[in-house]
């Protein structure tokens, strides 16, 4: 109990600016916790200083996406045919899927820039969920962010922002083409995206 109240009294002491609602103290949700927030932390110091320095962008693209799991984030993501598909053409999916998340990821900061409010941390084994509120322009956003823990290491793999998830739209758009007209075209699409993206 003294570790798990240490570890809680920490994540106090060294993120103020967050407020908590009520946190069971356990060892596991410190550890989420603590990840969330550097990285949030981290992620709000590099985007506010972007307009005083704009060589952050880059290090700020970086803080939002080095923790994200792509593979997996993928593979929710095209559902069952991600499986159907040969060992290469999965990872030039994970590739090309994973450069088109990073080229997008600064096109709306605003949730960045916000305080927020971790409502609770749900656990199950090696997976969590941090629920949050997000105030932006007076309005409050759900926030919700699917964890899961690989190799010891935290690993986000979805957003889920009032019910809609990141994963979940994917998943519409993406098996949807795929069903229609298949991989191949699936992919060149793909590409074609990431193209108008890095011009």
């Amino acid at each position: 109990m003294k570790l798990n109240s240490y570890l809680s009294l920490t994540i106090l002491f060294l993120f103020p600016s967050f407020v908590f609602a009520q946190v069971s103290e356990d060892e596991v949700v410190a550890e989420v916790l603590a990840f969330i927030i550097s990285r949030d932390q981290e992620i709000k110091e590099a985007v506010l200083g972007m307009e005083e320095d704009p060589s952050l962008r880059e290090k700020a693209r970086s803080l939002i996406n080095d923790q994200i799991d792509f593979k997996e984030m993928g593979m929710r993501s095209l559902g069952r045919f991600y499986k159907e598909v040969s060992t290469e053409n999965q990872e030039e999916f994970i590739d090309v899927f994973s450069q088109i998340v990073r080229a997008q990821s600064l096109n709306d900061l605003s949730v960045y820039k916000s305080p927020i409010i971790i409502e609770s941390v749900s656990v199950n084994g090696d997976e969590a969920s941090v629920n949050t509120i997000v105030e932006i322009n007076n309005s409050n956003l759900n926030v919700i962010y699917h964890i899961h823990r690989n190799e010891d290491t935290w690993w986000l793999y979805d957003f889920v922002i009032d019910d809609v998830g990141t994963v979940e739209g994917y998943s519409v758009s993406f098996q949807s083409y795929v069903r229609k007209r298949g991989f191949e075209a699936f992919m060149e699409s793909l590409h074609k995206r990431l193209a108008k993206l890095q011009n």
